[in-house]
């Protein structure tokens, strides 16, 4: 039988409990900036999976996605004038190419008579106005031709990014609702009507109903019998007199010994009341019974029992 001496410390920065206490991780949900404008919970108080938790003031967003809106809108009005400017660029360029091969014709035929002298030579000189005039005429069509596309093509361009925008601006004013992402407990409700929330700042804490487990912090040279999916018993301090079963999900393969490095590794103090502890490996333990109710509290203590 081997049972662990529960290590004590602080919660971190991150919401997580300290080694050898009932850990969770507190969910998170996104919320768009802006000053609060309703809460609809209390602190302590049970709830959903989306369940509405409180509302940022909406109307800066939805002021954002009405100017994206008229821009779509005023973007798909340009695209439909530059379509029919192509069309009757397209309309013009058949006409003048039409004229134009009617004036080769000419031109050709004048040229032939006036060689041969059968036709004055200022009929000769209409006919080569008529085929210049007829050319730039054609080249006038194919440039507006190539500018209308160019207009089409710019306006789609800009139709697909004011909707990437306004898509943007709307998954922000989706977010003026602030929606719990699981089962629990508020906790620690200190959010009021005209605070401000900021992006990437927590607003309101939820202990998870689902995401329970305990970190045992056991010497090193047990851990080598212990198994995943091995049984444990727990001692709640917050249900004392009673052993629960638990299992364990998983025994960290490492630790970290500088408590200053970059948590990528758990790091379990060595020492407790200024004595010098052997180096202890974190334990991840989930309960399989419950006490009554389901009552645990995040942070609070527990000792566990594992037989090998």
């Amino acid at each position: 039988m081997v049972e662990c001496s529960v290590i004590a410390s602080r919660p971190g920065p991150t919401g997580l409990a300290g080694a050898g206490r009932r850990r969770r991780r507190s969910p998170r949900w996104r919320a768009s900036p802006g000053r609060i404008v309703a809460v609809h919970v209390v602190d302590n108080q049970p709830i959903k999976k989306g369940d509405k938790l409180a509302t940022i003031d909406p109307l800066p967003f939805q002021l954002v996605v009405n100017q994206y809106k008229a821009q779509i809108e005023r973007e798909t009005a340009l695209l439909k004038v530059a379509q029919e400017e192509l069309d009757t660029a397209k309309a013009a360029l058949a006409a003048s190419t039409s004229a134009h091969t009617y004036a080769v014709q000419e031109q050709a035929r004048y040229s032939d008579l006036a060689a041969r002298q059968y036709a004055p030579v200022a009929e000769l000189d209409r006919a080569n106005n008529e085929l210049r005039r007829t050319t730039a005429e054609m080249t006038i069509s194919q440039v507006a031709i190539q500018k209308a596309q160019t207009d089409i093509g710019a306006h789609q361009a800009s139709i697909k990014l004011a909707q990437a925008e306004m898509a943007s601006a709307q998954w922000n004013l989706d977010r003026t609702d602030v929606i719990s992402p699981t089962d629990g407990t508020i906790t620690n409700l200190t959010l009021r009507v005209g605070d401000t929330g900021t992006i990437n700042v927590p607003m309101i804490g939820i202990v998870d109903a689902n995401a329970w487990r305990i970190m045992a912090n056991y010497k090193q040279y047990y851990v080598r019998s212990f198994e995943v999916g091995g049984t444990a018993w727990v001692w709640l301090d917050s249900d004392p007199w009673h052993f629960y079963r638990a299992k364990i999900t998983g025994v960290a393969r490492g630790f970290s010994r500088d408590p200053l490095a970059p948590m990528l590794l758990p790091y379990v103090a060595p020492t407790t009341d200024w004595i010098r502890l052997q180096r202890r490996i974190p334990v991840t333990i989930v309960l399989i019974d419950q006490p009554p109710g389901g009552k645990l509290y995040m942070g609070a203590d527990a000792r566990t029992v594992i037989f090998r």
